[in-house]
C-alpha cells in the first residue's frame, strides 16, 4: 500500500495552484509521480490523500483507466500530520505494509520502493535519506549566529517514501494527538517522538529524488525530465521500422537541408512521408489555404496524418533598422506565422492520431545578438509556442516539441555565412535521426538540443 500525499497548496512555488499539478514535460507533477509509484511491482495499491479543492484533477486521472492501482481519493487535511492521520485513519485495522510519499517526488525510483518494502519485513518503520554534501549549521534562534556544526558524516538529508507496519504509525499518532504541543515535520518524526522505542531503518535515497517545492524547483526537474528523456532517445534502425510502418508523415520544408533528410530518413525506416516546399510545391507557410491543402491532400490520400514537421525558415542576416518592410514582413510570416498556421491546421489530423507537430527553432533564440535581430526573435518565439502548445493540447494526446540543431551543414546556412572549416558542422543526416527519434519518444513540450558529438541533449536556457 502507497499513500501519496497530496495536499500541499504551492505556497513556496508561487504557482497560485497546487503544485502537485504544475506540468513538467507535458503531465502534471502528480502525474508523472502516480508512473513512477504504479510501475513498481512492489506496490499493490495506491491511495491519493489530495488537496480538498482540486479532487478533481485526480478523480480524472482515475477515470484514465492508466492507473488501476489508484483505488481511492481522499481529502487531505491542512498539515502535512493531519494528512497522514486521515490515511492512517482511513486503512482500517488489518496489518499492511504502508509508505507515505510526496506527490511532489516524481523520480522515485523502483530500486528505492522495494528496498523500503523489504525493510519493512525486518523493521516497523523506515525512512529514506540521502548524505548531505553540505554542511549543516545550527543557528540562533534569530538565525543570525551559529550555534553549533554537527559533524557531517552522521547528517543526511530525508526524502520518502517513508514506510511502516500499519499499527506502529496508527500508534504513534494516538499518542501524538493528545500531545497539545505536537508538531512534526515528517511522519518518520512523529514516530520517533511518540513511539521512541520503535527502530527507524535507512534506506538509501537518490539525488534525483528531490522534492519540487520551489520556483526553481520545477525549472530542475524539468530538465531533469528532458534528461531521462534524452537517455532513452536513440532507437536503434529496427525499433525506427517497427514504430514508423504504417505511419504518414508531412514535412514542410521538406525539398532541402534538414527537411530533405528528415524525409530520406523517414521513408528507409517504412513511414509514407509527404514533402511539401515553396520551390517543389509551391506551399507556402504563411499562406493558410495553402498549408490546408497540403493536409488535407495527405489526409484523404493516407487515411491519417500522424507527424507533422516543420523545417522551413528564412535566415537573413543584418541590422534591424537596415531591413526593408518587405524584409521585415517575410521573414515574421515565414518564421513565426508559418507555424502558427502549421499547428492550428495540423491539430485536427493529429488529434485522431494522438501524433506530433516538431519545430525547430536556433541556439540564438537564447540570447539576441547582433545581426541576428529579426530571426533569433523568430525563434525565441517559436520555442514559446511549443512550450504553449504541449500544455493547451495535452488532453488531446497530441505532443509538441522543438529540435534545437548545432550549427548544420545546409545550403541556407552556406548562403548565409560562405564556407566553413571541415568537421565544424553538424551533417543534416544526424539532425534527421535524432528529430525522428523525439518524434517516437513520449516527450512533450521540450526544446532538445542535437550536437555533433552528443546526438541528443536537453537545451537549458540561462536564466
Amino acid at each position: 500500500m502507497l499513500v501519496v500525499l497530496a495536499g500541499g497548496i504551492g505556497v513556496r512555488a508561487g504557482l497560485g495552484m497546487p503544485k502537485q499539478l504544475a506540468r513538467i514535460a507535458g503531465k502534471s507533477i502528480l502525474q508523472h509521480t502516480l508512473e513512477a509509484v504504479h510501475s513498481s511491482p512492489d506496490i499493490d495499491e495506491i491511495i491519493v490523500m489530495m488537496e480538498a479543492d482540486h479532487m478533481a484533477a485526480v478523480e480524472q486521472l482515475r477515470d484514465s483507466g492508466d492507473f488501476p492501482k489508484l483505488t481511492r481519493i481522499l481529502a487531505g487535511g491542512s498539515t502535512r500530520n493531519e494528512t497522514s492521520r486521515r490515511a492512517v485513519l482511513a486503512l482500517g485495522d488489518d496489518e499492511v505494509k504502508v509508505l507515505f510519499h510526496d506527490a511532489v517526488r516524481p523520480f522515485v525510483s523502483h530500486r528505492i520502493l522495494k528496498n523500503c518494502v523489504d525493510a519493512l519485513d525486518t523493521y516497523k518503520a523506515v525512512d529514506t535519506a540521502i548524505p548531505s554534501a553540505d554542511t549543516i549549521i545550527k543557528v540562533s534562534g534569530s538565525g543570525s549566529k551559529i550555534r553549533k556544526i554537527p559533524p557531517r558524516d552522521r547528517l543526511r538529508r530525508g526524502q520518502t517514501p517513508q514506510g511502516f507496519l500499519l499499527s506502529t504509525i496508527r500508534d504513534a499518532y494516538e499518542r501524538a494527538v493528545v500531545d497539545p504541543d505536537f508538531v512534526a515535520s515528517d511522519d518518520c518524526s512523529v514516530v520517533l517522538n511518540y513511539s521512541p522505542g520503535v527502530p527507524i531503518a535507512v534506506v538509501l535515497g537518490d539525488e534525483e529524488n528531490m522534492k519540487v517545492t520551489a520556483g526553481i524547483d520545477i525549472f530542475i526537474a524539468d530538465k531533469l525530465f528532458q534528461l531521462r528523456t534524452a537517455d532513452r532517445s536513440s532507437l536503434d534502425i529496427q525499433e525506427r521500422e517497427e514504430q514508423l510502418t504504417g505511419k504518414t508523415m508531412v514535412v514542410f520544408g521538406g525539398s532541402a537541408g534538414i527537411g530533405r533528410s528528415i524525409v530520406d530518413a523517414a521513408e528507409r525506416f517504412g513511414a509514407n512521408v509527404v514533402s511539401f516546399s515553396r520551390s517543389s510545391t509551391g506551399t507556402a507557410v504563411e499562406d493558410r489555404e495553402s498549408v490546408a491543402a497540403a493536409l488535407s491532400t495527405v489526409a484523404a490520400e493516407s487515411g491519417r496524418i500522424d507527424y507533422v514537421v516543420n523545417t522551413a525558415g528564412i535566415l537573413e542576416l543584418g541590422s534591424v533598422e537596415d531591413f526593408t518592410p518587405d524584409q521585415v514582413r517575410n521573414i515574421l510570416d515565414v518564421n513565426l506565422l508559418g507555424p502558427v498556421i502549421i499547428a492550428q491546421e495540423s491539430l485536427p489530423y493529429l488529434r485522431e492520431t494522438q501524433g506530433q507537430l516538431l519545430f525547430f527553432t536556433s541556439s540564438s533564440y537564447t540570447r539576441g545578438r547582433a545581426n541576428y535581430g529579426m530571426y533569433s526573435a523568430t525563434k525565441a518565439a517559436t520555442v514559446n509556442l511549443t512550450q504553449s502548445l504541449s500544455e493547451e493540447w495535452t488532453d488531446y494526446g497530441v505532443r509538441v516539441n522543438c529540435i534545437n540543431p548545432e550549427r548544420t551543414k545546409t545550403q541556407m546556412r552556406f548562403e548565409a555565412f560562405g564556407l566553413e572549416p571541415d568537421g565544424s558542422l553538424l551533417e543534416p543526416g544526424q539532425v534527421a535521426t535524432a528529430s525522428i527519434d523525439v518524434l517516437l519518444g513520449d516527450l512533450t513540450g521540450q526544446v532538445v538540443n542535437v550536437r555533433r558529438h552528443d546526438q541528443v541533449t536537453p537545451t537549458i536556457p540561462t536564466l
